[in-house]
């Protein structure tokens, strides 16, 4: 059952596309959120200077929860959603983090971060061939590249292997060759978002020139790598997770799309780098069960809006 819906996939997703990503999907970004909220005056009787003293934190899973409800279909479909700000300055937020659901295209993030990982252990680089691999297989989500490359890593022994240097602890490998098949969750995502785009200063800065990204074991050079390919997403892949960022940004994603023949409904999923008000978040949104790609595609952007706003709003 499994191996005839990725075979559906792969013949429905075969072909060459082509577009570079010049700056994220304006598809109902553009909200102008502020950065931080303005305190209001303090009533007559209140102490102002004790204020700081006596903010209380804000419940973000909660109010993630919140503001997904009105987001959420009848029926079959399931979300989850992780975000988190890349200066670490805000907590972050989640939603179901934990609930396994299939990759899809996204676990090509995951294929090449494990390439990058065997290539620094045997200190090279990519071959002429890999990076053409590469480039076709997160760009234009080329699937033959993706098998040509999960088979250079070892298959799902391979992508194990790297998901533990990497810190994922939820993601188990497609079985059998299915790599879309690999098991994730939003919370393992956004790890991996992490060990591709580090972290950055309250100012903005990024991590130290050479430095690996924490706990991931990927160099600066391999980083910069995915997230240069991230960037370059081809045209008519520019949705999901982008739809939550100023319109004007340059943002990083990969997106998932893959309907199985057992029930006819569609797993959608993204992953990315988004810049609002000037600041940069990484969002991870899953989703199985959508009776359409279109009803799919709708609810991740949605998610993805809605998770941002909670940091930003």
């Amino acid at each position: 059952m499994h191996r005839n819906g990725l075979a559906a996939w792969a013949a429905l997703l075969t072909g060459t596309l082509v577009g570079t990503l010049i700056g994220c999907s304006p598809g109902g970004a553009g909200q102008a959120v502020p950065v931080a909220a303005t305190a209001s005056a303090p009533s007559s009787g209140e102490a102002s200077a004790s204020a700081p003293d006596e903010e209380v934190s804000v419940d973000r899973d909660d109010a993630l929860a919140k503001a997904l409800k009105p987001l959420l279909p009848d029926g079959d479909a399931r979300v989850s959603v992780a975000v988190a700000a890349l200066d670490g300055a805000t907590d972050g937020a989640v939603y179901d983090g934990t609930s396994a659901f299939d990759t899809a295209s996204i676990v090509k993030v995951d294929i090449l971060a494990a390439l990058l990982l065997r290539a620094q252990d045997a200190g090279r680089a990519l071959t002429p061939q890999e990076r053409v691999y590469a480039t076709a297989m997160i760009e234009n989500s080329d699937n033959a590249s993706a098998t040509a490359l999960w088979e250079a890593i070892g298959g799902a022994d391979g992508l194990d292997a790297a998901n533990q240097t990497l810190g994922l602890t939820g993601t188990r490998a497609g079985a059998g060759g299915e790599w879309g098949l690999t098991q994730t969750t939003a919370e393992d995502q956004l790890t991996l978002l992490r060990a591709v785009f580090g972290t950055e200063s309250a100012e903005g800065a990024e991590d130290a020139e050479g430095a690996e990204s924490p706990d991931s074991g990927l160099s600066e050079a391999s980083r910069a790598y995915v997230a240069g390919l991230m960037e370059r997403i081809a045209s008519d892949q520019r949705w999901g997770v982008s739809a939550a960022a100023d319109s004007a940004s340059v943002c990083a994603l990969k997106n998932g799309w893959l309907p199985r023949s057992a029930t006819g409904l569609w797993d959608i999923n993204s992953v990315g780098r988004v810049s609002v008000g000037g600041k940069r978040y990484l969002v991870s949104v899953l989703s199985d069960g959508n009776t359409t790609k279109e009803a799919g595609v709708a609810l991740v952007e949605g998610a993805a809006k809605a998770a941002v706003a909670v940091l930003t709003g």
